[in-house]
């Protein structure tokens, strides 16, 4: 068995889309048929409802589920409406800003990291940190248990002005971990990172397996900024391993430009 999710973050609906980008991504997913989609924040660029709507419209044209978190681009760029109801707009288009999906092979839980107050800078609170645990906790033994939510956890591949990562991340990281995350995923600096746990802390167990991914970004709002390609992450899985491939757009496709692979430890007594 391979299963496969696709994971894209910041659209920035609103400002320089390319209708040849939505074709190629209905057109991997009609090939790849994942399991779902994730699209890990920043679906508008103002924080505008036909923005949202039109990221809606987008993956409504995908053939699978659809998981959406919230980024800091998704709040109101005026005020008070950005303290006095911030998620307005994002929740009458989807509804909740974190969601919860469950496939055939995964438990993939939505956090919201975007904060009213800052403009760029993420947090995750306590309470959604234990929200996320007792669903990850449920999860049957074999199930992939993944996180998304706007904010990297990991550093860019090249400066990213600004865009710091999620602030306690450490905290973050190991109360995800305690609760049995196999993957967290993550957006907002526009560049392609994966990166297990275990390359970066030292571990008493060598075997924990918990890869830290951000996406490349599908939009590309300053497209002259050096260290950002349109592109999408392939997420794939089997009993054995976990790999995120990099696809990178190059005028007709989503090309491969990468791939992580590392050994995947499952819980408790999965088969095969």
């Amino acid at each position: 068995m391979t299963a496969c999710l696709i994971h894209i973050s910041d659209l920035h609906r609103g400002t320089r889309e390319a209708p040849a980008l939505d074709d190629a991504l209905v057109a991997l997913c009609e090939e790849l048929r994942p399991e779902a989609v994730i699209a890990s924040g920043d679906l508008a660029n103002r924080g505008r409802s036909t923005e949202f709507e039109a990221a809606k419209a987008l993956l409504d044209r995908l053939p699978a589920p659809t998981l959406v978190v919230p980024g800091n681009h998704d709040l109101p760029y005026r005020f008070p409406t950005r303290f006095t109801s911030p998620w307005d707009r994002f929740t009458d288009v989807f509804a909740t800003t974190d969601p919860v999906l469950r496939t055939d092979h995964a438990v993939i839980c939505g956090l919201n990291s975007a904060r009213p107050w800052r403009h760029q800078g993420g947090r995750l609170g306590p309470s959604r940190l234990a929200a996320a645990a007792a669903v990850l906790r449920d999860a049957p033994p074999n199930a992939l248990r993944v996180v998304a939510l706007h904010h990297h956890l990991s550093g860019a591949p090249w400066r990213a002005s600004r865009k710091f990562p999620l602030k306690d991340r450490d905290k973050a990281l190991r109360s995800l971990a305690s609760a049995g995350a196999d993957l967290v995923l993550g957006g907002h600096i526009h560049q392609s990172t994966a990166v297990g746990r275990q390359a970066f802390e030292a571990l008493d167990d060598n075997r924990v397996s918990l890869v830290l991914a951000t996406a490349p970004g599908f939009g590309r709002p300053r497209p002259h900024r050096l260290g950002e390609a349109n592109g999408l992450h392939v997420v794939r899985w089997t009993n054995h391993d976990l790999v995120i491939e990099a696809r990178i757009w190059q005028e007709a496709e989503f090309d491969l430009a990468s791939e992580y692979r590392v050994q995947r430890h499952v819980h408790a007594d999965l088969q095969g």
